[in-house]
């Protein structure tokens, strides 16, 4: 029988997903489970997009330009600038998901075998994308005490081979909240600067800061414009996850039209979901202001009540809907799996999402899980409670 590539065998699996037949048998048997594991908000799409859809009156579902409608690219031109990025409708090419953005920024700057380097923990299919496109990984760690700041630049720059062609962040990130400051993106542009490198920087969070934080761009470095490669998507923006629309942004020529060229041979970003994501872009601010307050209010909610379980410890993320903690366990997956396998409380349980899959590094995270504040706060209440309980009598507590 033939056999299947190395690529393929690469390919790691979804430590978000990898949980589910357990999920699915725990609902099987009766059980309530607080999914904590995915990054699915509950809150909903913004109302203007739906009715796009609903109000269509196309005959025909035809195909986009490959770089996405001239009028959706020219409105999220005016949307970046909004935010103070001076970006304009030909540095941007619409993606099938941000997953494709950084897919074809990943093609159209590396070769097989060249090598990224990230900070992890990382978004766990970053390894995948960079699977597909042939290239390693090379992760520099960044610790949880530090509330998963970015690990300092020698570190870094001592990762940097003659193979090395990008750095790759998230910013605020997943799976930690983390928000990286001004000066630190500053610092990374040095040794962009000094190494000859790109910087690709995965910005789909950008709303969601809170505590008065205020995100910086990479856009917005200066000297580095040829070296930046923003990554955006509608998904966690607007709670269109669903919605498979990305964006690829840069201020490169070569880039853009070697993404545009990866465009072309799968034609193009979906019509309908360009639709509802240009429309989108009428989402007033107010949807924004009421959504970040409901965030935070959950974010403290989980963040106080995991920190007040004995032998927790979470750092309180600037952004994003995630937090990464570290529990008094040997295994965080084994444990993750045990709440699905034995374990309930009033009926209930909570799945969450091992971190040792989002970093590189072989036998990091292992005491760690990433959760996703995404649930109503009663639900986030009951989930955090569920843990406390099931820590006292959890077998591999240590």
């Amino acid at each position: 029988m033939p056999t299947i590539s190395n690529k393929a065998i690469k390919m790691p699996e979804s430590p978000i997903r990898k949980l589910v037949p357990f999920a699915e048998k725990a609902k099987a048997q009766g059980k309530k489970v607080y999914h904590l594991n995915i990054g699915q908000p509950d809150i909903e799409t913004p109302e203007v997009a739906l009715n796009a859809i609903k109000n269509m009156d196309r005959k025909v579902i035809e195909y986009s330009h490959s770089a996405g409608f001239q009028s959706y690219r020219d409105k999220l031109a005016k949307y970046y600038q909004k935010q103070n990025i001076n970006v304009n409708s030909e540095d941007i090419l619409i993606t099938t998901g941000g997953s494709e953005a950084l897919t074809f920024g990943f093609m159209s700057t590396c070769d097989a075998d060249d090598e990224v380097i990230i900070p992890e923990p990382f978004y766990a299919n970053y390894n995948g994308f960079a699977v597909a496109a042939g290239l390693n990984v090379v992760p520099v760690t960044a610790n949880i005490e530090s509330g998963f700041a970015l690990p300092p630049i020698d570190e870094i720059e001592s990762k940097i081979t003659s193979k090395t062609k990008a750095i790759v962040i998230c910013n605020p990130g997943n799976p930690t909240g983390y928000l990286y400051s001004k000066e630190e993106l500053e610092r990374l542009r040095d040794i962009v600067l000094k190494h000859d490198l790109f910087l690709f920087a995965d910005e789909v969070y950008r709303e969601f800061c809170y505590d008065g934080a205020v995100p910086f761009s990479v856009m917005n470095l200066e000297g580095i414009e040829n070296n930046v490669i923003m990554i955006d998507s509608v998904s966690k923006r607007y709670s269109m996850c669903g919605a498979r629309i990305g964006a690829i942004i840069t201020k490169n020529k070569e880039v853009m039209a070697s993404a545009l060229k990866f465009g072309q041979a799968r034609l193009s970003p979906p019509t309908i979901d360009q639709i509802a994501s240009e429309a989108a872009l009428d989402t007033p601010q107010s949807y924004f202001d009421n959504v970040i307050s409901e965030y935070v209010e959950r974010r403290n909610i989980t963040v106080e009540g995991l920190n007040n379980i004995p032998g927790v410890y979470c750092p309180m993320p600037s952004g994003a809907f995630y937090c990464v903690a570290k529990f008094p366990v040997k295994s965080a997956e084994h444990f993750c799996q045990w709440l699905l396998e034995e374990f309930e409380f009033e009926g209930a349980t909570v799945m969450m999402a091992p971190a040792n899959g989002f970093y590189s590094t072989k036998g990091k995270g292992e005491q760690e899980a990433r959760i996703a504040y995404v649930l109503n706060k009663e639900s986030l209440k009951s989930a955090v409670k569920c843990l406390e309980e099931a820590l006292k009598v959890y077998p591999g507590k240590i």
